[in-house]
């Protein structure tokens, strides 16, 4: 039994070394024979090739003359002496930290050259700049001799340092006028501040002085007075704004006509107008609102400007009889090539009283400035009221009042004015007896247009300009024909 099972082990280990060699044969057969051509890729390029791979380095050798002839291919590796290119090369790909610190830092360094080269060059432009500006007393007595010196008014000097485009005089002459005034008395007092009067070289001028708190009104109203082309004889003429320290705080000051009439507020308080007097006083605030509102377009044109407060306590009355617009500090721009509209950053609003509907409703659309103009409207409406109060007729005239009078307290709040002017849709009452003057009951019409609680159905301020200027010229021509 153990001489049978010897043979059985060998004929076993025979066979497994017969199908290892078949096997052995078929991978040296497919790994080293060539191919066939429709195997060759690319076909151009027929060979089977032996690679001998040591470390990174890669030798190859190729042969396609017969049938395993790369069996036999022991490709060697050839020793390649470093250049000094590659040595170069080498040392780059490991830089120190000396290297890599000079690498870094001097794009930054040279940056930082750069940059101190263009500040030193601005600096120095400015400098020359500001010396331009702030000579030597010989050379100022000599060039603005006639400006400062002279015996020149104020007017005078406006039109010699304006040249025509109303924004303005120059920062350097309103800093040498505000620190030459010299204060009076007080004329008025605010939420914003106090109004004194003061005299400039024996001419008479209004000092609006600003707490440190209003800052912003204080800066926003000297922005829109210099607008360019805003000087009009219906806008109050400004002078100069400037910054004062009194020792204990630093006072604003925006300094401008003075008109000894006061605010419409005090004149009517006081006075009482005839027909004449009456369309005079609506016409020139009509045509001062009409020239804020109005764009004027131009290398030297003025963007189109609306009040947002007024009222008659912000017009005042020249000696002639007009009037003249002022406190623009809540005033809006509006930008036709960006088509947006400049809202000042500011906490202040307008004054209650003289709110329009949609104002008090919250649903004035802010991005539109026609709704900023159409809210002056409603206003003006309210000051024509006013005014035509004051007039008398045959001897017969009404007592001053605020607008809504006897529906609200005399301080009253958005809710109170909310509920008469959006809830009950109340306005101011028109007496009776309007109706038999044809100039009066011209005016009434006129302000019930500018306070319809619809904006979009209210008249616009050149409308009403035309309106009113009509009919001073028919009161003019009656007069005439009844002398």
């Amino acid at each position: 039994m153990k001489y049978l099972e010897i043979p059985e082990i060998m004929i076993t280990l025979y066979n497994i070394f017969k199908i290892r060699h078949i096997l052995n044969n078929l991978y040296w057969e497919l790994a080293l024979s060539c191919l066939h051509k429709y195997q060759f890729f690319p076909p151009e390029k027929p060979n089977i090739c032996f690679r001998r791979k040591f470390l990174d380095e890669i030798s190859v050798s190729c042969c396609q003359d017969r049938d395993y002839c790369n069996r036999w291919l022991y490709p060697k590796l050839v020793e390649v002496k470093p250049t000094d290119d590659s040595l170069n090369d080498h040392k780059k790909e490991r830089l120190g930290t000396w290297e890599l610190a000079i690498i870094i830092a001097g794009p930054i360094g040279v940056v930082c050259l750069v940059v101190m080269l263009i500040m030193n060059f601005w600096a120095g432009s400015t400098k020359r700049h500001n010396i331009r500006y702030l000579r030597t007393p010989r050379i100022i007595a000599a060039d603005q001799q006639p400006i400062l010196t002279a015996a020149v008014s104020l007017r005078d000097m406006i039109e010699m340092t304006t040249s025509g485009s109303g924004s303005g005089l120059p920062l350097l002459v309103q800093r040498s006028i505000a620190r030459q005034i010299q204060l009076g008395v007080p004329i008025g007092k605010g939420r914003f501040g106090e109004v004194w009067q003061g005299r400039w070289r024996g001419e008479q001028v209004a000092v609006k002085i600003f707490s440190s708190r209003e800052e912003r009104s204080w800066f926003r109203e000297a922005e829109i007075y210099q607008t360019v082309m805003l000087r009009h004889d219906n806008i109050l003429g400004f002078i100069a704004a400037d910054n004062k320290d009194n020792g204990t705080w630093t006072q604003l000051w925006l300094i401008t006509d003075y008109h000894e009439n006061g605010s419409l507020f005090d004149f009517l308080n006081r006075s009482t107008v005839d027909t004449n007097g009456m369309i005079r006083i609506a016409l020139s605030i009509a045509t001062g609102l009409a020239h804020l509102h109005m764009e004027i377009v131009g290398t030297q044109g003025k963007p189109a400007i609306a009040h947002r407060d007024l009222k008659s306590k912000n017009i005042l009355v020249k000696s002639n009889g007009t009037c003249a617009i002022g406190d623009l500090g809540l005033a809006v721009r509006y930008d036709t090539s960006m088509d947006t509209v400049d809202i000042p950053l500011n906490h202040r609003v307008g004054t209650k009283r003289y709110m329009a509907p949609e104002v008090l409703e919250e649903t004035i659309n802010m991005n539109h400035f026609d709704s900023f103009k159409r809210g002056d409207i409603y206003a003006l409406g309210l000051i024509l009221w006013e005014v035509t109060r004051r007039c008398y007729v045959d001897n017969i005239h009404e007592e001053y009042q605020l607008p809504y009078y006897d529906s609200v307290p005399s301080d009253p709040t958005i809710d109170e004015m909310r509920k008469v002017v959006c809830l009950e849709m109340k306005r101011p009452p028109i007496p009776q007896r309007w109706n038999a003057y044809p100039c009066l009951q011209t005016m009434s019409k006129l302000m019930q247009e500018c306070w319809y609680h619809t904006a979009s159905a209210r008249l616009t301020a050149l409308r009403i300009k035309k309106t009113l200027a009509t009919l001073g010229a028919m009161q003019s021509h009656n007069i005439n024909i009844n002398i």
